[in-house]
Protein backbone atom coordinates (compact mmCIF):
# COMPACT_ATOMS: atom_id res chain seq x y z
CA UNK A 1 0.00 0.00 0.00
CA UNK A 2 2.88 2.38 0.76
CA UNK A 3 4.34 1.77 -2.70
CA UNK A 4 1.02 2.56 -4.40
CA UNK A 5 0.49 5.66 -2.24
CA UNK A 6 4.01 6.83 -3.04
CA UNK A 7 3.55 6.41 -6.77
CA UNK A 8 0.11 8.08 -6.79
CA UNK A 9 1.47 11.05 -4.84
CA UNK A 10 4.44 11.28 -7.22
CA UNK A 11 2.04 11.29 -10.18
CA UNK A 12 0.03 14.11 -8.59
CA UNK A 13 3.16 16.03 -7.64
CA UNK A 14 4.65 15.80 -11.10
CA UNK A 15 1.42 16.90 -12.72
CA UNK A 16 1.52 20.10 -10.66
CA UNK A 17 5.25 20.49 -11.31
CA UNK A 18 4.79 20.25 -15.06
CA UNK A 19 2.08 22.90 -15.03
CA UNK A 20 4.20 25.15 -12.79
CA UNK A 21 7.34 24.78 -14.89
CA UNK A 22 5.88 24.67 -18.41
CA UNK A 23 2.25 25.77 -18.23
CA UNK A 24 3.25 29.43 -18.28
CA UNK A 25 4.54 28.94 -21.83
CA UNK A 26 0.94 28.35 -22.87
CA UNK A 27 -0.42 31.23 -20.73
CA UNK A 28 1.14 33.73 -23.13
CA UNK A 29 -1.41 32.61 -25.72
CA UNK A 30 -4.30 33.27 -23.33
CA UNK A 31 -5.84 36.74 -23.23
CA UNK A 32 -5.96 36.98 -19.41
CA UNK A 33 -2.19 36.65 -19.08
CA UNK A 34 -0.96 38.83 -21.92
CA UNK A 35 -0.59 41.90 -19.71
CA UNK A 36 1.16 40.04 -16.89
CA UNK A 37 4.84 40.57 -16.34
CA UNK A 38 7.43 37.93 -15.65
CA UNK A 39 7.22 38.44 -11.88
CA UNK A 40 3.45 37.76 -11.90
CA UNK A 41 4.00 34.59 -13.93
CA UNK A 42 6.68 33.50 -11.43
CA UNK A 43 4.23 34.03 -8.54
CA UNK A 44 1.54 32.01 -10.32
CA UNK A 45 4.04 29.21 -10.93
CA UNK A 46 5.12 29.30 -7.27
CA UNK A 47 1.48 28.99 -6.26
CA UNK A 48 1.10 25.91 -8.43
CA UNK A 49 4.43 24.50 -7.19
CA UNK A 50 3.15 24.72 -3.61
CA UNK A 51 0.75 21.89 -4.44
CA UNK A 52 3.62 19.97 -6.03
CA UNK A 53 5.45 20.07 -2.70
CA UNK A 54 2.28 19.13 -0.82
CA UNK A 55 2.35 15.82 -2.71
CA UNK A 56 6.10 15.33 -3.22
CA UNK A 57 7.17 15.59 0.41
CA UNK A 58 4.61 13.03 1.68
CA UNK A 59 5.43 10.74 -1.27
CA UNK A 60 9.10 10.69 -0.32
CA UNK A 61 8.40 10.30 3.41
CA UNK A 62 5.92 7.47 2.86
CA UNK A 63 8.05 5.69 0.25
CA UNK A 64 11.50 5.96 1.86
CA UNK A 65 12.84 2.78 3.50
CA UNK A 66 14.22 4.83 6.40
CA UNK A 67 10.60 5.72 7.27
CA UNK A 68 9.22 2.22 6.80
CA UNK A 69 8.55 2.54 3.07
CA UNK A 70 9.52 0.12 0.32
CA UNK A 71 12.02 2.25 -1.65
CA UNK A 72 15.64 3.30 -1.25
CA UNK A 73 16.53 6.92 -1.94
CA UNK A 74 18.00 5.87 -5.30
CA UNK A 75 14.82 4.03 -6.24
CA UNK A 76 12.62 6.98 -5.25
CA UNK A 77 14.65 9.32 -7.45
CA UNK A 78 14.56 7.08 -10.51
CA UNK A 79 10.81 6.46 -10.10
CA UNK A 80 10.29 10.21 -9.83
CA UNK A 81 12.31 10.87 -13.00
CA UNK A 82 10.39 8.30 -15.03
CA UNK A 83 7.08 9.71 -13.79
CA UNK A 84 8.27 13.25 -14.56
CA UNK A 85 9.10 12.38 -18.16
CA UNK A 86 5.87 10.43 -18.59
CA UNK A 87 3.75 13.33 -17.33
CA UNK A 88 5.84 15.80 -19.34
CA UNK A 89 5.34 13.75 -22.53
CA UNK A 90 1.57 13.56 -22.06
CA UNK A 91 1.43 17.29 -21.24
CA UNK A 92 3.58 18.28 -24.20
CA UNK A 93 1.69 16.19 -26.73
CA UNK A 94 -1.74 17.35 -25.54
CA UNK A 95 -1.08 21.02 -24.69
CA UNK A 96 1.61 21.91 -27.22
CA UNK A 97 0.30 20.41 -30.44
CA UNK A 98 3.34 21.63 -32.42
CA UNK A 99 5.72 19.34 -30.48
CA UNK A 100 6.25 15.82 -31.76
CA UNK A 101 7.51 12.63 -30.16
CA UNK A 102 10.47 11.38 -32.18
CA UNK A 103 12.59 8.23 -32.23
CA UNK A 104 15.37 9.79 -30.16
CA UNK A 105 12.88 10.67 -27.40
CA UNK A 106 11.65 7.08 -27.34
CA UNK A 107 15.24 5.80 -27.26
CA UNK A 108 15.95 8.11 -24.31
CA UNK A 109 12.90 6.76 -22.48
CA UNK A 110 14.11 3.21 -23.08
CA UNK A 111 17.40 4.23 -21.45
CA UNK A 112 15.43 5.50 -18.45
CA UNK A 113 13.53 2.23 -18.22
CA UNK A 114 16.89 0.46 -18.25
CA UNK A 115 18.00 2.81 -15.46
CA UNK A 116 15.00 1.71 -13.40
CA UNK A 117 15.90 -1.93 -14.06
CA UNK A 118 19.49 -1.44 -12.93
CA UNK A 119 18.63 0.70 -9.89
CA UNK A 120 16.15 -1.95 -8.66
CA UNK A 121 18.53 -4.85 -9.34
CA UNK A 122 19.91 -6.41 -6.16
Amino acid sequence: MRAVSTILLLLLSNTFMTFAWYGHLKYSQMKWSQSLGLFAIILISWGIAFFEYCAMIPANRIGFKGNGGPFSLWQLKVIQEVITLTIFTIFTLTVFKSETLRWNHILGFICLILAVFFIFKK
